[in-house]
Parts: C-alpha cells; sequence; structure tokens
C-alpha cells in the first residue's frame, strides 16, 4: 500500500494524508504499567503472553487492512481516473489545435513565423462615433513581424497581405500569444440585435512593405453590455495560402464610452481657444465655472492671462477651492500649447528703444533695452533702465 502512496501523482497525495491520519490510531505501548489493574497475577509464563500478544497484534493488522482497503480503494480508483481523464484531455487539445490550424503548426515549432502586430497604441479615452487614433493622434498601424527576428517583414509574399481589423472581447487571452484560430473567432464580437455594424468605417487594410495603415474607423456602441465591459481590436490575414499560419494581432483592452461622456470630458493638453470648464477641478455649469463666466473669464487663454497678469485677482474669483484642486487647475492649464506671438509694451516717459515683452497670455518673457532683449532670468536691478522697466512691468501687471 505505502508503495503505491509513493508512485501516485504528488498532486493528489494530499488526498491521502487526512485518510491514514485518523484511520491510524497510535498503537498502544507493548510496555505495562505496574500500577495498572489489568497486571497479570505473579506467576504466569512470560511466553504466554507474548504469544497472546502476538495473536493479538495480527488479528488487529488483518483487520486494519482490510478496512483501510475498502476505504482507499474508491479514493486510488478516483484519482487515476481523473489522472487518466486530465492526460486525455490535455492530448486531444494537441491534436484539436493541429487540426484547427489546417496541420500548419503553432510559431513554437516553425523555423520562421510570422505574426501581426499593432505598432501604435490607441489614445484614450475611446468614444462611439469618434475616430480611433494613436497617442499621438496619427493612425492606427499594424505591422507583420518575424518572432524570431522581432524584425517587420517587407519581402515575403504576406508583406502584402489583405488584413480584416476586427472588435475582440476584452479579457481574451491576455498575455497570451499562442492561441488558434477557432479560438480568435470564437472571441470576436459582433453586434447587438437591432444595432448597426460594431465597427464602421476602413475596417480592411492592404500590407505595404510589411505595414498597413489604418483608415477611419470607428464604434457605434459601447462597452459595457459584453462580459469584461472592454473591448480589444484584433487584425487577421485574409486569404492565407501559405503553409505556415500568420498569429493574428490584438490590442490592449479598453473601455469605449457613449460619445455623450465627450461633450465633458477634458483636454490633454488644452487648447488657448478650449472653453474654461475643459479645465480639470471646474466642472461645466458648476460653481467655479459661473464665477469665471460672470467675470469675463470663459476660455482657458483667459484663464492663463489672469494667472500671469492679476494671479490674487483669479485666486480670489475661485476662493473656497482647496489647495489641492487650485495647484491641479494652474498645472493643467499651463500644458496649454502656446503660440509663437510676441508683444512688446512701451511706456511713453522711457527710452523709445526699451519696452516690456510678453507672450499671447500676458507671460514676461523680457525687458528691451537699447533693442537688446534681457530676459527676465538675465535683468539686474541695479541699472537705471532695468529699474525703470521693472516700476512699469510692475504698473502694467498691476
Amino acid at each position: 500500500m505505502l508503495v503505491f502512496l509513493v508512485h501516485c501523482n504528488l498532486r493528489q497525495y494530499h488526498r491521502f494524508i487526512p485518510c491514514l491520519y485518523v484511520f491510524l490510531p497510535p498503537m498502544s505501548s507493548q510496555k505495562r504499567n505496574p500500577d495498572d489493574g489489568d497486571a497479570p497475577a505473579d506467576g504466569d509464563n512470560p511466553d504466554d503472553k507474548r504469544r497472546k500478544f502476538s495473536f493479538f497484534r495480527v488479528v488487529q493488522d488483518a483487520l486494519f487492512s482490510q478496512s483501510m482497503q475498502k476505504l482507499l480503494e474508491p479514493l486510488i480508483r478516483k484519482v487515476v481516473k481523473e489522472e487518466v481523464e486530465l492526460a486525455l484531455r490535455k492530448h486531444m487539445t494537441n491534436v484539436q489545435r493541429n487540426d484547427e490550424n489546417g496541420g500548419k503548426e503553432i510559431c513554437s515549432s516553425e523555423p520562421r513565423c510570422f505574426q501581426l502586430k499593432f505598432i501604435t497604441d490607441i489614445s484614450l479615452p475611446v468614444f462611439t462615433g469618434a475616430r480611433i487614433e494613436g497617442r499621438d493622434g496619427s493612425n492606427l498601424k499594424v505591422a507583420l513581424i518575424d518572432t524570431q527576428s522581432g524584425k517587420i517583414v517587407d519581402t515575403e509574399p504576406q508583406s502584402s497581405a489583405k488584413v480584416e481589423i476586427v472588435v475582440l472581447e476584452g479579457d481574451f487571452e491576455s498575455g497570451v500569444d499562442n492561441y488558434t484560430i477557432e479560438e480568435f473567432k470564437n472571441n470576436i464580437v459582433r453586434e447587438r440585435e437591432g444595432k448597426k455594424s460594431l465597427l464602421t468605417g476602413d475596417t480592411f487594410v492592404n500590407l505595404k512593405d510589411g505595414i498597413g495603415l489604418l483608415g477611419e474607423i470607428s464604434f457605434t456602441d459601447n462597452s459595457s453590455w459584453t462580459r469584461s465591459r472592454r473591448f480589444r481590436l484584433g487584425a487577421r490575414i485574409l486569404d492565407n495560402n501559405n503553409e505556415t499560419r500568420i498569429l493574428e494581432a490584438k490590442t490592449a483592452s479598453f473601455v469605449v464610452r457613449d460619445h455623450r461622456g465627450e461633450l465633458y470630458k477634458k483636454h490633454h493638453p488644452p487648447s488657448l481657444q478650449d472653453e474654461v470648464w475643459r479645465l480639470q477641478k471646474i466642472s461645466k455649469d458648476g460653481a467655479y465655472h459661473k464665477r469665471l463666466s460672470q467675470e469675463k473669464i470663459k476660455t482657458v487663454q483667459d484663464f492663463l492671462s489672469q494667472l500671469y497678469v492679476q494671479p490674487s485677482r483669479l485666486r480670489n474669483i475661485l476662493g473656497g477651492m482647496p489647495t489641492k484642486m487650485w495647484e491641479a487647475t494652474i498645472e493643467h492649464a499651463q500644458t496649454c500649447v502656446l503660440n509663437k506671438k510676441i508683444y512688446v509694451y512701451k511706456p511713453h516717459d522711457l527710452e523709445p528703444k526699451s519696452g516690456v515683452v510678453f507672450n499671447v497670455v500676458g507671460q514676461v518673457m523680457g525687458l528691451l533695452s537699447d533693442y537688446q532683449l534681457m530676459l527676465t532670468t538675465w535683468l539686474s536691478p541695479h541699472t537705471n533702465t532695468g529699474n525703470k522697466l521693472i516700476l512699469w512691468m510692475m504698473k502694467l501687471l498691476l
């Protein structure tokens, strides 16, 4: 019995340990306590006692072995059955994968294997009806990659293949790139009943030198109704007549929101002409938005101008805003990309060659003295021109 247990799969061994622990009671010691009331009277033959005890042990061991056999046999049968079934399932899965690929091997056994891959990340968030694009605002790209070298395949016949873009379940084999054709197909998401095609636009792209540039594509429905509440984009080769399977591509998972949410989203970075509620911590039609509007601060440019010209006034307008919220709003506003326009203010009572230089939002860039630009970091308050210009700057800003 012990030999059989040793050769059993260790993964199942824990099933027997409780049984052996419960049904193997500690054997009584062969030594007798002199104070025991059952001790034999003086004059008994020691050999008779040993023979009786040995016979008792034999009977006890036989009964125990018989009971353990009845208990363990069904457990052992069950474990063996499970192990055999598991081995068969693994074998059948491998056979099925080979059949599903039409006799084509998975990439790991091929001398050279190709895989489609998205080489640009999707810009988030994604809204229905909005163009799907890369993080830098460019078109998404999909490329044919040699999995051994990691390089783009630009010379093989497959480098000019036709590719289809599909929608996948968000929880499809995250991080796993050794799936079958059937597994990929089973995770394609179709539109809901009565709805338009889930993905609209240029859903087919032709590779050129191994790279495909996606056109205008967008979602017609959000992802909240799927099992993972997320989507992925997938790409697969059409009409692949080559003996080697080309593994499909899939993006990271993402949420698709209804386009109504886009109306209220913040811009990163904001533009000068964005409405001021596009800034962080300022809600559309909220208390802060209304206060700013009453003071004629309606755009991000207006907000930045007040920040650089009259920061204390702006802080008073947003009185009651917590410091952390104020800092978050300022930090977001300062990410705005400014145009390159520069302005010069020339006070009448200073030399005609002097002035204050500032940008489009009123941020002082430097001083002009005798047609020489002195940046604010270079200014020396010890010169007459510097002193006068700084005084005029203060008057201008206040």
